[in-house]
């Protein structure tokens, strides 16, 4: 092991870490009777000294099937307790766990596992099919739901490790440049790549995030990402083995906005469609629920809160006046919304893998919620830059974090350097050699802007650029943004216009907002298809796209347009499970839809804003 294979974390139990499996043996130590790992309203509670011993049991129970160090461990598992112990448990062997997304189809599975080359796949009754669909090398099946045909439960797992089992010696074997997980690509531009995460890279993210967040043992969070996301690797399950953070596991995604009022967290990220989702729930509430001076007290609370945001994330002092209003309006409306939402607590919460409309940002700090943006991807284990309190720049990403080096390419693609780099793709050399260079740097593929003072503002994905026919450059994300930041009712747009006289774009609704507006749009079927033929619905979104245009330059404005009749799932065939928009195959798939967009005489589903 070379000295630059080291990389030491500071502990809040005092001293440093080099990998997990010492970050998690000193965290259990620190506070054995807190909870530690939890399910909303506290149906189940593990403290660290059950976390810790059963990580012992489990650990001997795989040694007993033959996982050791450097073998792989494939989970499929929603966010529940058992994930964190199998995984922290097979850390300790020195083995490497991955996550697969719980969308996958047998296929997609076959292909991962072939990759991987695992013998022993962790899961639960609802994805058997899935999982005993795939073909694989895999020899052994752990349920951790009980006992299911063919399988071996969690439970027997536990009590078949040998009594001669060394689990210290084990754990203590780890090195910090063992790879400590697989986080596979959601591949929007092809098969999904293995990337290599070392015990190494997780101790440098950690150690960047630590001066900026100082989570520790009196923090809480919710984990409802899906596991094979490094965000929720990092900044759930890492965060709490190595920090001691409480994590309350949210099974069900879509369910998270009703569990932030039990777990009330203090630290917390969100992807962007989450955050448009809250904002979109609390304006729907108002509209359909508040009436009268209710309703007009907590429409000036909000627009004050705004107001004052405006103000200080322009670098403004408010005046007096408006100090003094802010005061008022957080004491009557703000403070009991955000308690309301499940986010009083929040002290630090963070908004990353896509771009997030500014005016969502806004809104957020007016309400007393900061969201400070991050960027980073899979490849660089996460968060590599984010804004602050001291540090804030709406619109940009923020600065560099502790450790990693940024600059531009000639044709301003962002590079990274540093201990976060991942060392490679899993068994393609070739693809490791075209994405960082001999000198270290990762070509990450964003193109992007870094101003005097280190600001990083992401511009959009080097191949993802639109050049309409006269060759201007033009980012799909900066005009999607632009719609979805003007309605709720608006869920994705895929804007096109490359190789084509203007930017024309698809839009598909959101469904739960569709419903909540029920009544105000005078819906009886909210089926996709008839919904997508309203003229309420129609119109909304007309005016939406406008509202959009006009924050874009001319060459970037909507010309036309169409309303989906579909409804787009994460997962699915149009969006990777991180949200991310799969652009070829939604080219593909709506080949028909997109030629009427362009068409001398478009039918009546395409509206034409001129």
């Amino acid at each position: 092991m070379t000295k630059a294979d080291v990389m030491t974390c500071p502990h809040p139990a005092g001293g440093s870490v080099t990998t997990l499996c010492e970050g998690f043996q000193k965290t259990a130590t620190m506070r054995p009777d807190a909870v530690a790992l939890r399910t909303p309203h506290g149906e189940q509670e593990i403290t660290w000294r059950q976390y810790a011993d059963r990580v012992r049991t489990i650990a001997a129970g795989l040694a007993a099937l033959g996982v050791s160090r450097g073998d792989t461990v494939g989970i499929m598992l929603t966010n529940r307790p058992e994930f964190n112990l199998v995984d922290t448990a097979a850390l300790h062997l020195g083995a490497i766990p991955f996550s697969i997304y719980n969308t996958s189809s047998a296929d997609q599975i076959s292909f991962l596992f072939s990759n991987a080359e695992n013998k022993v796949v962790i899961t639960q009754g609802s994805f058997l099919p899935q999982v005993t669909g795939a073909k694989s090398l895999v020899e052994h099946i752990i349920t951790v739901d009980g006992k299911h045909e063919g399988t071996t439960s969690l439970e027997e797992l536990e009590a078949s490790g040998k009594d001669d089992f060394d689990f210290d010696a084990a754990w203590r074997a780890v090195e910090p440049a063992d790879v400590a997980t697989l986080i596979y690509t959601s591949g929007t531009t092809g098969p999904p790549k293995g990337v290599e995460i070392t015990h190494r890279n997780v101790v440098a993210e950690v150690n960047a995030l630590v001066p900026l967040l100082e989570v520790g043992p009196d923090d809480t969070s919710a984990s409802y990402l899906p596991h094979a996301h490094i965000a929720d690797r990092v900044a759930s399950h890492y965060a709490s083995m190595m920090r001691g953070m409480q994590l309350t596991l949210v099974a069900d995604p879509r369910a998270i906005a009703q569990a932030l009022p039990d777990s009330r967290p203090t630290i917390w990220f969100a992807v962007p469609r989450v955050w448009q989702k809250i904002k979109a729930g609390i304006e729907s509430k108002l509209a359909t629920e508040a009436s009268g001076v209710k309703q007009k007290l907590a429409y000036w609370a909000i627009d004050v809160g705004m107001q004052e945001a405006r103000a200080r994330l322009a670098g403004k002092q408010p005046g007096a006046l408006l100090a003094a209003q802010h005061k008022v309006a957080d004491a009557l409306v703000l403070s009991k919304l955000r308690q309301a939402l499940g986010l009083d607590r929040l002290r630090w919460a963070s908004s990353g893998a896509a771009a997030i409309p500014p005016s969502v940002l806004e809104y957020f700090h007016g309400l007393g919620i900061p969201v400070y943006e991050v960027w980073g991807m899979s490849e660089t284990t996460g968060a590599t830059t984010s804004t602050s309190p001291t540090d804030l720049k709406p619109g940009s990403v923020g600065k560099a974090v502790t450790g990693a080096e940024l600059k531009l390419a000639e044709d301003g693609e962002l590079l990274v350097r540093g201990p976060v780099v991942m060392p490679g793709y899993r068994k393609q050399p070739e693809k490791t050699a075209e994405t960082i260079d001999a000198d270290g740097w990762l070509h990450t593929g964003d193109i992007a802007e870094i101003d005097a003072d280190g600001f990083v503002t992401i511009i959009d994905r080097k191949k993802e650029l639109i050049i309409n026919e006269s060759g201007k450059n033009m980012s799909p994300t900066n005009i999607e943004n632009a719609m979805k930041a003007a309605s709720a009712l608006v869920s994705q747009v895929v804007a096109i216009g490359d190789n084509k006289p203007y930017v024309s774009a698809l839009v598909v609704l959101d469904p739960e907002v569709v419903e909540a507006r029920r009544e105000s749009l005078g819906l009886g079927d909210t089926s996709p298809a008839a919904v997508a033929e309203n003229p309420k619905v129609i119109a909304a979104v007309t005016q939406a796209i406008k509202d959009g245009n006009e924050r874009l330059s001319r060459v970037e404005q909507v010309k036309r347009f169409r309303i989906l009749p579909q409804v787009w799932e994460p997962g699915g065939e149009e969006m990777t499970p991180t949200m991310k928009l799969k652009r070829k195959p939604i080219a593909e798939k709506y080949g028909s839809e997109i030629d009427e967009l362009y068409a001398k005489s478009a039918g009546p589903a395409v509206i034409d804003l001129g």
